[in-house]
């Protein structure tokens, strides 16, 4: 039994796990597995259920778009199957970086004792910001392509942000902020924290375990309140026993600047990184990290230009 840290980019991906006729990042993983022979696709479990390798367990089901650094898979490996040698099938916004050996009976989903997700949510501040980091260099763009934010863009106030987080955090049942109603699943004892980065938070919450959907709408809700656009008093209410009726509901935030960003299991998991696989990881994430800056500047030249442009009149 073998456990290994998965890093993918989840743009492409209908989340992680598995389904019929859409790319999937669990998809990509047993695809690649299935090359490396590592298990049969046409054996027969006796089960009914789709083939999968002996133990196969994952730690976390991301949604579609959501991306992870942390992502841990764990089944029956050949002592051969190093993280490089899995990356050399899978795709490359899917990368294998580490690898542990589990004890027998290892369960990557139920052993997991902490988890660990970050979403970076654009919220600048009330009367604007710098754009600086605190304790870095200022991040600043061209004059071409200066960052410019949509008309409808909602500032914040940090105060008020910090006092929604502390108001989430603790053991409660966070039934009206999880797209399932399991008690088992929506009762949890959970922090968030938001760190202010320039024109952006970064927002870290952690649990043993998560409802789906549960993050993005804590991180939500925290944007409502940072906002004013809802009272600091909604947090009891969404915290109440009683259901919100829609109107009153707390939508999730988008997927995309969502990562699971640490997963925990007890000390007898020991993770070694594969130097030649993490930096063909930090090879593939880079480059998109470059392509996406670029793509954003072209963007924010664009926002920026359209009423620069020399015209002769103007549309009333």
């Amino acid at each position: 039994m073998r456990a290994y840290r998965i890093a993918y980019d989840g743009t492409d991906y209908h989340g992680f796990q598995r389904q019929p006729s859409v790319p999937t990042v669990e998809g990509a993983i047993f695809a690649a597995l299935r090359s490396l022979e590592v298990f049969d696709p046409d054996a027969d479990d006796g089960t009914g259920s789709a083939v999968r390798p002996a133990g196969y367990a994952a730690a976390g089901r991301t949604d579609k778009g959501v991306s992870a650094i942390a992502q841990t898979i764990a089944f029956e490996a050949p002592d051969w199957l190093t993280p490089r040698a899995l990356n050399g099938e899978l795709p490359a916004d899917v990368r294998a970086w580490a690898v542990a050996d589990a004890p027998e009976g290892f369960h990557a989903t139920h052993h997991a004792r902490n988890r660990e997700y970050t979403y970076h949510l654009y919220a600048p501040l009330e009367g604007g910001t710098d754009g600086s980091t605190p304790g870095g260099d200022p991040k600043r763009r061209p004059p071409s392509s200066p960052p410019v934010p949509p008309a409808d863009a909602a500032r914040v106030d940090d105060e008020r942000i910090q006092t929604a987080c502390r108001a989430l955090s603790g053991e409660h049942d966070y039934h009206n902020l999880a797209a399932d109603d399991d008690p088992d699943r929506t009762e949890r004892s959970l922090t968030i924290e938001a760190t202010r980065d320039g024109d952006y938070l970064v927002c870290t919450v952690e649990a043993d375990g998560f409802a789906r959907q549960l993050v993005r709408r804590l991180v939500s809700l925290v944007r409502e309140i940072g906002a004013g656009d809802s009272p600091l008093e909604k947090v009891d209410r969404v915290l109440a026993d009683e259901p919100l009726p829609g109107p009153e509901g707390v939508g999730p935030a988008p997927p995309e600047p969502l990562v699971l960003t640490g997963v925990e299991y007890p000390d007898p998991l020991e993770f070694r990184v594969d130097p030649v696989a993490a930096e063909s990881a930090r090879d593939v994430f880079g480059a998109r990290s470059v392509e996406r800056e670029t793509g954003a500047r072209v963007a924010g030249q664009l926002a920026a230009g359209v009423d620069t442009q020399d015209v002769d009149s103007s549309l009333e």
